[in-house]
């Protein structure tokens, strides 16, 4: 179970959630504690959004670099990738930060 278990299950249900992340792997988009809200992901082209995402069994609130065929690059705003997904393993997109 991570950080992020109890939100995604809300966003598979089609619910939008607000929560702190912490870290500094997003700076200066996201700083460490701010309110994020994330939505559902829809069929919505994400190529540049930040998402909530699992990759290798990790959870994070990263952007998506790149799109390759049915395939998206994650990695942080530091310049580290994540590696890369599907769809499925793409769970809500950031639409507002406070």
């Amino acid at each position: 179970m991570s950080w992020a278990t109890g939100h995604i299950a809300k966003l598979k249900a089609g619910e939008i959630v607000s929560f702190r992340p912490r870290g500094n792997s997003m700076v200066p988009k996201i700083r460490s504690g701010q309110l994020c809200t994330v939505e559902p992901i829809k069929n919505d082209p994400i190529k540049g959004d930040i998402v909530l995402c699992r990759v290798k069994g990790h959870d994070y609130l990263h952007n998506v670099l790149a799109v390759r065929g049915s395939g998206f690059q994650i990695g942080n705003n530091k310049g580290r990738i994540n590696g890369w997904i599907s769809r499925a393993a793409i769970y809500g997109k950031l639409v507002k930060v406070e």
